[in-house]
């Protein structure tokens, strides 16, 4: 999809450049899986791009993308009784309770697409816009991020400010959500659907 392409490497070069100017302070790198535990909602947009990470994961390694469907299966039959949306669809109910109830199913298990033997995660080039945005210091339109707790260690307010980069796509990420089904799942059932 060419939109969702602008879209991530507008996201990805804002990534960038808060890395650059976060230097020391940051210190998110492979085998750290602080931000990959629990489920979350993500848009229809992240799960198409997760599943065509996922099949051209299946050409290039097949037993890598087997594992992650099976870690993707295991997760939602262990959440599946407390899931607050459609389990066919992998819908998310539409509103903030079911989103609150979403995010504490299997609250301490890591996401399918994190390989428990590396840390790192299989379908990184496919990861949603939560996942790249969160841990260094940005603004997404306007609007702050959490900054991941393990970085800017130290660091005052001022420091941490200094080193923000704000992201601006415009409205690119409403209109391409906006040209999709509605509704927000969680990753397992994005890579299962």
């Amino acid at each position: 999809m060419a939109g969702d392409r602008e879209l991530i490497q507008i996201v990805d070069a804002g990534l960038a450049e808060a890395n650059r100017k976060a230097g020391a302070w940051l210190v998110c790198r492979p085998g750290c899986t602080e931000c990959c535990i629990g489920p979350f909602p993500i848009t229809r947009l992240d799960a198409i791009r997760l599943r065509q990470g996922l099949a051209e994961l299946s050409v290039r390694e097949p037993e890598r993308a087997a594992r992650v469907r099976e870690r993707a299966r295991q997760s939602v039959e262990k959440i599946a009784p407390d899931f607050p949306g459609d389990l066919n669809t992998g819908i998310v109910d539409d509103d903030e309770a079911a989103e609150e109830r979403a995010a504490r199913l299997a609250e301490d298990d890591p996401c399918p697409a994190l390989d428990p033997e590396t840390g790192t995660c299989d379908l990184y080039a496919a990861r949603p816009i939560t996942c790249r945005t969160f841990g260094p210091a940005l603004r997404w339109s306007e609007e702050d991020l959490g900054v991941c707790e393990l970085n800017f260690q130290g660091a005052s307010d001022e420091q941490i400010a200094a080193c923000a980069v704000s992201i601006d796509a415009g409205d690119l990420e409403a209109q391409l959500v906006a040209g999709l089904p509605p509704g927000e799942t969680i990753v397992a059932f994005a890579l299962l659907g």
